[in-house]
This record gives structure tokens, sequence and C-alpha cells, in this order.
């Protein structure tokens, strides 16, 4: 692992990279303590985080990545975009950042990444906090995905999408259960990553897999009912439907559900205080904090 640069701010939160497949994986660093990884959703990078960050890192060391082909991570041409590769790589992150057991919050496809991480490793995994995750139960996707990743549509995707900024504004707006609460320059922020087409090609490759990467996620639940989970989900969220939200839960032993009135795919942007609250008391309730 490499440090560049100084500290980001004055939380000291640093940036650095780590080799993995081939290119360097850019991830910020904060605090001390038990470790704990945040992954994003599907087109965010590690800016997803920046209201969470500083309340985590009182007591954590916070690693939160972008993975491999988003935000300024490196984009491989022939990366490979499953559930379970971008679970390993997570994984070979994890084993360099720390020999402990991890906390681990993933959003939206990310949290698809989590679980199977999890499933693969479970004893790498102490606690799950999912934010709305992919599964298997979710309809939205399962269409669409083969549609986009059709080798005849997916190239006019990509070059549409990576030029077309009202596409991008719209699609980010419905992601907002009252678009009206999207801070100033929150837009700005996710996007500055996806101007080129890298990191929709990457976008495409994980279509490409999706339906059967959440048979393959259904399969492997069993091997994580026992891990202490939170389930973060909006009322309004259009991307993961909340309705399966509870047909999840029923994999977990231990799980705690926690839907969010009128927010919509992203509660940490979106009520940011509510979501360090409930992130907060689900860590404090177990040994992670002690």
């Amino acid at each position: 692992m490499q440090s560049v640069g100084p500290p980001l701010n004055q939380l000291s939160v640093e940036e650095r990279f780590f080799e993995v497949d081939g290119g360097r994986m850019r991830y910020l660093h904060a605090g001390s303590g038990p470790p704990m990884v945040l992954v994003h959703g599907l087109m965010g990078y590690s800016f997803s985080w920046r209201n969470a960050i500083p309340e985590l890192a009182e007591r954590f060391a916070v690693f939160a990545i972008d993975a491999l082909g988003t935000g300024y991570s490196d984009h491989p041409p022939a990366l490979d975009c499953t559930l379970k590769a971008s679970a390993q790589r997570l994984l070979r992150f994890m084993d360099a950042a720390s020999a402990e057991p991890f906390a681990v919050l993933g959003s939206s496809h990310g949290g698809g990444v989590a679980m199977m991480a999890a499933a693969l490793r479970p004893e790498r995994v102490r606690r799950l906090i999912l934010v709305a995750p992919v599964n298997p139960w979710a309809p939205r996707g399962k269409r669409l995905a083969p549609f986009l990743s059709n080798p005849l549509v997916a190239p006019v995707f990509v070059q549409f999408a990576s030029h077309s900024r009202s596409l991008r504004r719209f699609y980010f707006r419905r992601l907002w259960g009252d678009p009206r609460r999207i801070p100033p320059r929150t837009f700005e922020g996710y996007m500055k990553p996806l101007k080129g087409p890298d990191a929709w090609r990457y976008g495409i490759g994980v279509l490409r897999r999706w339906n059967d990467d959440l048979q393959e996620l259904e399969r492997t639940l069993p091997r994580i009912a026992d891990i202490p989970t939170l389930l973060i989900w909006g009322s309004r969220d259009k991307a993961v439907a909340p309705a399966s939200a509870e047909r999840l839960k029923r994999n977990f032993r231990q799980c705690q559900l926690v839907m969010m009135e009128g927010i919509g795919h992203l509660p940490y942007e979106e009520a940011p205080d509510e979501f360090n609250r409930v992130v907060r008391e689900f860590l404090s309730a177990g040994s992670d904090s002690a």
C-alpha cells in the first residue's frame, strides 16, 4: 500500500493506493481502532462516504475504497467485473489492510459485493451494514441489465452516457426520494470521474453478468446467516425495491431492518445525520467499538 500526498483535510483523511489485479485501487483512510471498509455502489466512488467518514473515524480505522474500474482507481481494460471477482479483490485489500475481522458497509451493488465477500470468507467479516443492497428479490435490473449489456447496445449507451450531461442528471435525481434535498455540488462531485467512457464500460461489465451474479449470491447467503447484519433502506428507493428488504432479511438470524421514510436510494446522502446515528447505534450494540 502506498500513501501519496498530505492529508486531504484537517480530519487526516489520507489518499492511498493498493495494487491489485494489474491496477492501482485508490482508497481513503482515516481514524484508528477496529477496521471498517466502506464499499460504494455502481457508478459511485469513495466520495459517497464523505459525510460518514468523520463520524466513523472517531471509533474505527476506516477504509473507503474506489473499486478497481471506478472513481480515481485504474480502469484495466480486461477487468473481471463479476460479483465474485469484485469480492475477491475486496478481500485481498482487507487482508493487506488489517489482520483483524472487519465491519463491512456496502451500498447498492457494493452491498452485493460485501455479501459475496462475507460468503467467501465469513471469518473476515464481523458485522455487515447493507444499504439497499442488490439482491435476488429486487426485480429492477433483471431485464434492463441484459438489454444494456447487449453487444449491439452497449457501445452506443457508453458513448451517449459519457457525453450526455442531461441523461446523467436525470438518472442521478431519481436516486433521491426528494430531489430538492440534493446538496449543492453533489452532482458535480459524483460526475467528475464519469466524464470519460472507462467508468461506463465498467458499469456495462457489471451488468453483463447481473442475473447470473444474483443467482450465485442467493446460493451463498446461507454461509453468512450468522453474521450480525443491519439493513438500511429508503421507502422511496426506485433503484432497489424496498419490498425486497423483508425477503432478504429472512436469510439472517441476527438482522435489523431500518426503513427510512421518504428517503430514496442514498440515505447517507439524503439524510446523513439519521444514517450516521443508525449505523453508530448498530455498531455500538456489539463489540466493534469496545
